[in-house]
């Protein structure tokens, strides 16, 4: 049997390949979120609004002390923490991962939560109390429509509806699917 077909069945070490790509896609993603929070902080300050595809997106920066939505707003050492725990479980999580989707799943995951990790440790008022960058709205320049969001948001959907399909498709993160483990079981 050849090192990838112990691999793929069952065996416990993470293919290199998918270890690589879910660092370089959570890299991506956190690289992008800090550098589009650097540019949106530098020019869009003052309340203005870029207005973008005939006004589909408008581009404005805001702060989010609350997660998604602006739920659990105030409550920022407590999301600082979860969003901690978030990465920690991932890293743990990536040591059994052999799987392509799964990697770019984690991987957008752990990039946008890092992303938005650090402007909770970092930015004002305070480590672990500070407030996220917001800028991207949908149809109104003010969130009305659609609550302001930023990168490391998108990420995080992205990856949390690509583990979704995966799961539906049974796919688990060591890439074997749920008819291969039905056939474990049987002895087949």
């Amino acid at each position: 049997m050849s090192s990838q077909a112990a691999s793929s069945a069952g065996g416990s070490a993470p293919h290199p390949r998918r270890i690589g790509l879910f660092v370089v896609v959570a890299a991506v993603a956190l690289g992008l979120d800090l550098v589009s929070k650097v540019l949106v902080a530098a020019n869009l300050g003052d309340d203005r609004a870029v207005r973008v595809l005939g006004g589909a997106i408008y581009l404005r920066e805001t702060r989010n002390s609350g997660a998604a939505f602006s739920v659990g707003t105030g409550a920022t050492v407590v999301l600082t923490l979860v969003a901690l725990a978030v990465v920690a479980l991932i890293l743990r999580t990536a040591g059994r991962m052999r799987s392509i989707g799964w990697a770019v799943s984690l991987g957008l995951i752990l990039g946008g939560a890092l992303g938005n990790l650090v402007d909770r440790i970092l930015r004002e008022p305070g480590i672990g109390r500070g407030h996220v960058v917001d800028w991207i709205s949908l149809f109104a320049n003010d969130g009305h429509v659609w609550p302001i969001f930023n990168l490391a948001d998108s990420a995080i959907v992205c990856g949390a509806v690509l583990s979704g399909v995966l799961a539906l498709r049974g796919v688990d993160i060591d890439g074997r699917g749920t008819q291969v483990r039905r056939g474990e079981h049987r002895g087949d």
